[in-house]
């Protein structure tokens, strides 16, 4: 298991210079916002707005702290994603607008290079399990408040946006604290 705690989080500016980013992991671990294969990071939203394009790249959003925020894909009509919505995956290289419905939002992007990797996000709360599907997946937790993680006989506290990737069945003992489970997964 490797932690990542909340506040060795890497912060940087957003692509496109609206705000900040706050990285949890990054693969490879030392690149860049136009050469990464996945990455997992977190974002204020103070202000209605574009979304960044990244090409090639499929994300997944999904609302952590605030009041939500209405999402405008080309001309569709507008999506409303909230903290009781489910995580949402789209390609992040067509043009998304971003509207705030009632104050600033704190969101989760989980994004993957298509052909590269493949991801899901799941939102879960209380206590479950958890553990990778396959040798070559890498499986992260995100915790928002405090939560145990217990393998093999082995325990670790979480606080809250700490992150743990696993490389093992874990038991999260979470109570009424809500994680993200995040999977990353190489294509062939």
């Amino acid at each position: 298991m490797t932690l990542y705690r909340a506040s060795e989080h890497k912060r940087m500016p957003w692509k496109n210079g609206g705000g900040e980013t706050v990285e949890i992991a990054v693969f490879p671990p030392d690149a860049s916002v136009d050469d990464f294969d996945s990455r997992i990071s977190m974002a204020t939203v103070a202000s209605d707005g574009p979304f960044s394009i990244f090409p090639g790249i499929d994300r997944t959003l999904s609302i952590l702290d605030g009041n939500g925020m209405s999402l405008t894909f080309d001309s569709q009509e507008p999506l409303l994603l909230n903290r009781s919505s489910p995580p949402l995956a789209f390609a992040a290289d067509v043009p998304v607008a971003a509207r705030l419905v009632d104050g600033p939002i704190t969101d989760l992007n989980v994004m993957t290079r298509r052909g590269r990797y493949r991801h899901s996000v799941e939102r879960v709360t209380g206590r479950f399990s958890v553990s990778k599907q396959a040798e070559s997946e890498a499986v992260f937790v995100l915790a928002m408040g405090d939560v145990s993680l217990t393998s093999d006989h082995k325990s670790v506290d979480l606080k809250a946006l700490d992150a743990m990737s696993i490389d093992a069945a874990v038991t999260v003992r979470a109570d009424e604290i809500t994680c993200y489970i995040i999977r990353l997964t190489p294509q062939d």
